[in-house]
Parts: structure tokens; sequence; C-alpha cells
């Protein structure tokens, strides 16, 4: 019985993420995905992001939170459009909180909407939302072994963003582990060695996510 009741959630989730993945085709809106266990630098990534890319690339966020606002204030004060997700325990963003939060963005001035999904390595994976891609982040200070820990979220993903590998020297991770791993579990992953603290790695990580921009826009002239 708990099997039916959960793909009949799916089922719904995923109607609803196909009408969000129409919107953000209609305009050329590149969607994507960002997934990780709290603390891990997602704030911090998109924080860099729309940094370097400097507003040659117009970005929107959703940010998902159980509670507080506290990331969606760091990302308004770059000037970027904000929609904050409070889930007040649901520990991931689902198709409709997504749909409410299209609402409140114009779609038609924006190059693309990152989604900054509630800290969790499970749920997120499994709740489709319209996106283009999904990207997780896997900081160093939690260990090599998460791909094979928590595999779905690195299945699902296209992009997997090492962060925080200036920390490396002072830890027992090992990045040739924490990469077999991941491409032990998708061959196809996209990899960034990145680290928001001192900019290394974030202008790999900036290219791939402006081509995937692109690549949106191109779809829609086709």
């Amino acid at each position: 019985m708990k099997i039916a009741v959960l793909e009949e959630i799916l089922q719904e989730n995923d109607a609803v993420a196909e009408e969000n993945r129409r919107a953000f085709a209609e305009h050329g809106t590149y969607a994507l995905n960002l997934m990780s266990s709290p603390g891990s630098g997602k704030t911090s990534l998109i924080e860099r992001m729309v940094e370097r890319l400097g507003g040659r690339v117009r970005v929107g966020v959703v940010e998902g939170d159980i509670e507080t606002t506290r990331d969606s204030e760091r990302l308004e004060r770059l000037g970027v459009p904000v929609v904050q997700i409070m889930t007040g325990g649901a520990c991931h963003l689902d198709a409709r909180m997504i749909s409410c939060a299209l609402r409140e963005l114009d779609l038609g001035v924006l190059d693309a909407v990152v989604i900054e999904n509630v800290g969790n390595l499970v749920c997120p994976a499994e709740f489709k939302v319209g996106e283009n891609d999904k990207a997780v982040i896997l900081s160093v200070p939690e260990g090599e072994d998460k791909p094979l820990k928590y595999p779905l979220m690195f299945r699902e993903s296209s992009a997997l963003v090492l962060n925080k590998v200036d920390l490396i020297p002072h830890t027992p991770f090992s990045l040739k582990k924490a990469r077999g791993y991941a491409l032990q579990i998708n061959p196809h992953l996209q990899l960034f060695e990145v680290s928001c603290l001192t900019g290394q790695g974030v202008d790999s990580w900036v290219a791939w996510f402006s081509r995937r921009v692109e690549e949106s826009r191109e779809k829609r002239r086709i």
C-alpha cells in the first residue's frame, strides 16, 4: 500500500513537472536543480556564479529551505530575483512548489533559473521539478564515499561539483576515490573541482552552465 501511494504522489508530481518544463522551454529559460547535503556550499556556489557571469546571463533563483530566509537574503544582495520557499519541514522541493514560485518570476527576462533545493541527499533526487539538469555538490568534509551511500542522487545528476577542495590537504579525503565512486555510479557525470572560497575551478563550472543556457536558447530558436 505504501508503494502504491508513493507511485501516485510521484505521478502527480511528474505531471506538474512537465507543465513547468514546458513553461521553461517556451521562454528558452534554462533550469538547473542544484542539490546537496546541508552546508556543502550551494548558496556560495550560486553567489560565485552570479559574480562571474557579471550580468551576461540573467539568472533568477528559487531558494528552498525548511526555515529562515538567510540564504535568499544573501542572494538578493547581488541583485538577482529570488523567490523563497520555506517548506516548514518537508525535506525537498516538489514540482507544485516550483510552479507556484514561477508565478513570481518573469521568465521572459530570465536566461536561467537556479533552483536551490533543500539540503538533503535523498528526497530531492526523487522529485522532478521541470528542470533541464540536476547537479549535485559534494564537499570535502562529507567524505568521498557519498556516491556509494546515496547513489540515486548521483545517478540522476548531470554534473557533480566537488566543493571545498582547498581543504583536501587538511583531511583524509581522497579526490581520486571520490571521482572514481561518482563515475562508477554515473559514467556520464561532468565533474568540477571547485573552491568557492578561493575561486578555484569556478570558471570551468560557469563555462559549463553558460553552455547549457545557450543550448536552451538555441532549442527555442529552432
